[in-house]
């Protein structure tokens, strides 16, 4: 995968998660967490950017009082560090309770071209 850059990457994390407090607020749940997973799509390779997206979840989790969600955060914001220092991430994973937490998936195609520009 190629870097994103920092700035980059912050600037679409702000607009992915601008657009699930906006979903969130039109009480469009479903929405909201998509824009939480492909931020975490985004930020799972950088160590940071990788547990807010955990935190945003667990918050949107929380809020929503969705238990099974709740845990499925907090053992994810436990993972992430590991992961990230060793390097073993599922790349493409959308970081939620209801898909293994160690499965790659795959990369929707606009954050493909994002991730890995020089892709076909």
């Amino acid at each position: 995968m190629a870097d994103v850059s920092p700035h980059r990457l912050a600037v679409l994390l702000a607009e992915e998660y601008h657009a699930a407090d906006e979903a969130e607020r039109a009480g469009r749940i479903a929405m909201a967490w998509h824009h939480l997973e492909r931020g975490h799509i985004l930020a799972q390779t950088r160590f940071w950017p990788h547990l807010q997206s955990h935190r945003e979840m667990l918050h949107l989790a929380l809020r929503n009082r969705d238990r099974r969600e709740v845990i499925g955060q907090l053992i994810r914001f436990a993972l992430a560090p590991l992961g990230n220092l060793t390097g073993r991430l599922p790349l493409g994973n959308t970081g939620r309770s209801n898909v293994s937490a160690f499965a790659p998936m795959e990369l929707p195609p606009d954050l493909h071209a994002i991730l890995d520009p020089h892709a076909d």
